[in-house]
């Protein structure tokens, strides 16, 4: 019966002109073992964090369902299983590649880089890297950290953008490589780093959950505004047009808008704080263009 659903929506989709027998990988392999593996990150909030010890929230988690429900429809199996799997700054691509996951969605950069590894979906959030500190420090921007420490999740874009940004100011500061984001909120609490570089949404999300919000502040010009999408492995078109196609259904409607107010103009579990985010100007054109244009 698997088999001939495999080759029902494989002749469907080449009598459409949309792909070959042998790009239907993913889906392939989702239809043989009836699940879908996703992934979720566990502090980048508000897209992608846990609520508790085994659930995960955010707006991209919501579009993680909206695409999962679209593959079942797809495949004819209202009772597919979806799998959850963490993963990390350093190792989603891998386990991308691998195939130990199907899809990511988080808050991952669509770069011309990745690109060489992965495919992108289409673009759905906008950001850019700033500085968060407590206001304490009178830090206010990059060339207050001269002398200092700064920490980042390592193998992130902003890593690789904050490094530029010192380097252009003559800054010399210390990088402190982290694994996550809540990792990277530690070393400054903790002393050991005097400021994160992070994009802006992942910095207001930590600041509005962190004990005292009133402690931290914001900081610095932005740098380099870059495009977040989901990431599904390179090679496999079908697969990419599929979950492109749950993101033309949910621009078109109001079902993106809708999403959107819930994580970031609404409280937000687990503390009901609203980041009061109103949808950038990037995020609003790519409502209608629903491209997957990379950021350099």
């Amino acid at each position: 019966m698997i088999h001939r659903l495999q080759l029902a929506l494989v002749a469907l989709l080449v009598g459409h002109g949309t792909m070959t027998a042998s790009q239907a990988q993913t889906l392939d392999k989702i239809a043989r073992t009836n699940q879908i593996v996703v992934s979720y990150r566990e502090s980048a909030i508000p897209f992608s964090y846990l609520l508790t010890p085994h659930k995960a929230v955010g707006f991209s988690v919501d579009v993680t369902e909206a695409i999962v429900d679209d593959v079942r429809k797809a495949l004819g199996r209202p009772d597919l299983h979806t799998v959850y799997v963490p993963v990390t700054g350093q190792n989603r691509i891998p386990l991308l590649i691998d195939g130990s996951i199907d899809l990511e969605c988080g808050s991952t950069t669509n770069t011309s880089a990745r690109g060489k590894e992965v495919a992108f979906s289409t673009n759905y959030f906008y950001a850019g890297t700033r500085l968060m500190a407590k206001r304490e420090s009178h830090i206010g921007d990059y060339a207050d950290l001269a002398h200092k420490a700064v920490a980042t999740v390592g193998g992130s874009t902003n890593e690789k953008v904050l490094r530029r940004q010192l380097d252009a100011e003559h800054v010399d500061a210390d990088v402190v490589l982290t694994k996550d984001y809540a990792d990277a909120l530690r070393e400054v609490a903790n002393g050991k780093a005097a400021a994160l570089a992070l994009d802006d949404v992942l910095l207001y999300g930590l600041r509005a959950n962190a004990s005292d919000p009133t402690t931290w502040e914001v900081v610095g010009k932005t740098l380099q505004v870059e495009p977040y999408a989901c990431m599904v492995r390179k090679d496999d078109p079908t697969f990419k047009r599929l979950v492109d196609g749950t993101f033309a259904r949910l621009m078109k409607s109001s079902e993106f808008a809708r999403l959107y107010a819930k994580w970031f103009e609404s409280p937000i579990p687990p503390r009901g704080v609203d980041l009061h985010m109103p949808m950038g100007p990037e995020l609003k054109r790519n409502l209608i263009e629903r491209s997957d244009r990379p950021t350099q």
